[in-house]
């Protein structure tokens, strides 16, 4: 096995190496292809025919007062109901660490409370949905757990 082997393996990289030189001289060749004729751009419009669908056959027909039946979407909007005021509360809670941030998120979550969080230099500024101002306000005595100075107020907003 092992004499196989050492002879197979130069074999293997001649025959490799035989490929390769063919291989570059068809690649190489010195075939020159002269055109003499020089080159022109011609453009022309092609027109397509209209292709034949069979649902343009149905759209183009009416018999009888019969109408084929076409996929519509009927959206109704009741806007009779009265609107209610909801009172957007906003929880600013200025200079805070990650640390602090990420227990302020947690408790956020614990109380089941939504939020929209605005980070920026002066401060994070929490927007709660919220109609239970005693349950924001629970919210604000256990964030005081984790040294979180926050006040509740309602939000109004700036134009």
């Amino acid at each position: 096995m092992q004499k196989i082997l050492k002879w197979l393996t130069p074999l293997i990289g001649v025959g490799v190496a035989v490929f390769i030189v063919f291989f570059l001289i068809s690649i190489n060749s010195e075939n020159e292809f002269i055109d003499e004729e020089p080159l022109s751009l011609k453009s022309e419009v092609i027109q397509k025919k209209p292709e034949k669908v069979w649902l343009n056959h149905f759209s183009k027909t009416q018999r009888l007062g019969y109408f084929y039946p076409v996929n519509e979407v009927y959206i109704k909007v009741d806007l009779d109901e009265k609107i209610t005021k909801t009172i957007t509360y906003k929880l600013s809670a200025p200079h805070l660490d990650p640390y602090q941030l990420f227990c302020l998120k947690e408790e956020l979550k614990q109380h089941q409370l939504k939020y929209f969080l605005k980070k920026d230099k002066g401060g994070v500024e929490l927007l709660i949905f919220s109609k239970n101002i005693d349950r924001l306000n629970s919210l604000v005595k256990v964030l005081k757990n984790y040294q979180i100075s926050a006040n509740v107020e309602p939000y109004k907003e700036e134009n």
